[in-house]
């Protein structure tokens, strides 16, 4: 059986915030951020607006991107955001 799994940056509502999260259900993982299931970072900060997110067939490719863009600066995750999400351009405005 295939399995995609997803590498994804979520926001706040004053987009102030970004989280890079890894994951094999999208849908589930986004959901789970919305109610606040899992205590941290992200239920702190509310951090529930999907803006990005990759697909990958292999989990240690996900795990390996999902690292890179941790490492990288908050405008190379902008960038890379206002590139793959149109809408994105007018909630950040």
């Amino acid at each position: 059986m295939l399995r995609t799994y997803y590498v994804y940056l979520l926001t706040n509502a004053n987009h102030t915030v970004l989280y890079t999260g890894v994951t094999n259900d999208l849908a589930r993982r986004v959901a789970e951020h919305k109610a606040g299931v899992h205590e941290g970072f992200t239920k702190q900060y509310n951090v529930r607006m999907l803006v990005h997110f990759e697909t990958y067939p292999d989990i240690n490719a996900a795990i390996a991107r999902e690292k890179q863009l941790k490492a990288g600066s908050r405008a190379r995750k902008l960038a890379l955001i206002n590139a793959t999400n149109p809408t994105w351009k007018e909630l950040a405005g």
